[in-house]
């Protein structure tokens, strides 16, 4: 079964959430809760009982479903100031704020696409602002490596122009070959590196499905 909300699909069989043709990254746990949600929407889900669906008879820290509910929204470039899709319910849990339907959508939205990288198989949306790339599990863009730092560097995305810039990391934030001492315009197909992790900058319409076909 599909389920269909803004531009995203949500492919229940294949067990993956899609962007138009683009597969994002998202674990299966965090895919799991995302079903739950949306299944349950519009109604509040308590952790205690995102707990038990996910991890029954399993005790597990509060930071577990944090970081999957951090993972759902970077993927849908959703902003937890601002949710289009994934409502935090302060001392409760967690809601599906967004309108879903079942089925393929009658019509796929066509046009400029948003600012993106490719890290590997993953297509990672990114957000108008600022984009922080790291570990810890508010960044916009997490990245789960042992070589990025907490927080290693962070794209700024202003009237269509993208910067990158390193935030103190220990392995250092690369574009090119050269290593970052500022912040550095990015232009659609630059690589750049953190720490030996390397991404690919996408801000055209272009196609990425090739690219996203992984290392």
């Amino acid at each position: 079964m599909l389920l269909t909300f803004g531009d995203f699909v949500l492919d229940r069989a294949a067990r993956q959430l899609r962007r138009g043709q683009e597969a994002l990254r998202l674990e299966p746990k965090a895919l799991e809760l995302l079903d739950l949600l949306i299944g349950r929407r519009p109604e509040a889900v308590s952790k205690q009982d995102i707990r038990d669906r996910l991890w029954p008879d399993t005790f597990v820290s509060e930071s577990s479903l944090t970081g999957l509910v951090g993972q759902i929204r970077q993927a849908l470039g959703d902003d937890p100031k601002q949710p289009r899709f994934v409502r935090t319910v302060h001392a409760f849990g967690y809601a599906f704020s967004g309108e879903a339907s079942e089925g393929t959508p009658a019509r796929v939205p066509i046009g400029q696409p948003a600012a993106r990288v490719i890290w590997g198989k993953w297509v990672l949306p990114l957000l108008a602002g600022e984009n922080v790339f790291g570990r810890e599990e508010d960044a916009r863009v997490r990245i789960e490596s042992s070589g990025v730092s907490r927080r290693h560097a962070r794209i700024v995305i202003r009237e269509g122009e993208a910067t990158l810039e390193d935030l103190g990391s220990k392995n250092g934030t690369f574009l090119g070959e050269r290593r970052l001492e500022a912040p550095a315009r990015l232009a659609d197909g630059d690589i750049f590196r953190l720490g030996r992790e390397i991404f690919v900058f996408r801000n055209s319409a272009s196609d990425d499905a090739t690219a996203t076909e992984g290392k």
